[in-house]
Parts: C-alpha cells; sequence; structure tokens
C-alpha cells in the first residue's frame, strides 16, 4: 500500500488529496471534481511537468531564445532532458512554435521555441 498526501494544482480551488495505492487499485479522496482525481492518479502513477527553459542562439539581437515541451516529461527524465536542451544551439531566424528537439530523450514530446527571434 502506497500512500500521498497532495495539493491538486489543476484549478483554482486547490484541494487536499489523499491518493492512496492498493494493489493495483488508485483511490483518490478529498477532490471537488473529476480533473482532481485524474491529476492524483496521475501524480502517484507516472508523474510529469512541462519544462522552461533557453538556448543558445546566434545571429540574433538576443543571446538566448526561450524554449518549452510541448507536453508534460516523465519527472525522473527531467535532468537528462535539461542537458540535452543545454546542447543545443541554434542559428535565427527561428519561428514561435518550431521544433527545436524532436522526441527529447525518447519521450515523445518535442520541444519547441516560445518565440520569434
Amino acid at each position: 500500500m502506497e500512500r500521498k498526501n497532495m495539493i491538486c494544482i489543476v484549478c483554482p480551488i486547490g484541494c487536499h488529496l489523499e491518493v492512496e495505492r492498493i494493489d493495483e487499485k488508485v483511490i483518490v479522496t478529498g477532490n471537488q471534481c473529476n480533473r482532481g482525481q485524474a491529476y492524483g492518479i496521475k501524480e502517484l502513477t507516472n508523474p510529469t511537468r512541462v519544462l522552461t527553459s533557453t538556448v543558445k542562439v546566434n545571429n540574433a539581437h538576443l543571446s538566448r531564445l526561450p524554449i518549452k515541451t510541448k507536453g508534460g516529461v516523465p519527472k525522473h527524465k527531467i535532468s537528462q532532458c535539461i542537458k540535452e536542451i543545454n546542447s543545443v544551439e541554434l542559428n535565427a531566424p527561428v519561428k514561435l512554435g518550431q521544433v527545436v528537439i524532436k522526441n527529447i530523450q525518447g519521450t515523445g514530446v518535442d520541444v519547441i521555441a516560445s518565440r520569434s527571434i
């Protein structure tokens, strides 16, 4: 049995959740909506986060380009993803939404530019 207390961050209510795994079943209590239940299950079984950072860009008026992942990457792969992001160097011009890294660390999530430069 695994139990975890957390605060839901999906909506402004901020429900205090108690998430419990008994065998293969995950039980969420304390949520006021279904989004809280889905959040609790995901946080216990496969927590993910959207990464934001910057990469070096050449031949532009700014030296760094803001980027973000298009979706959540697993928490246990965040440090590997940051190492890969830090190794990227681009040449201007770069368009908003352009894929900077495809399928980062085999997660199926692309890293995209957050602005044009």
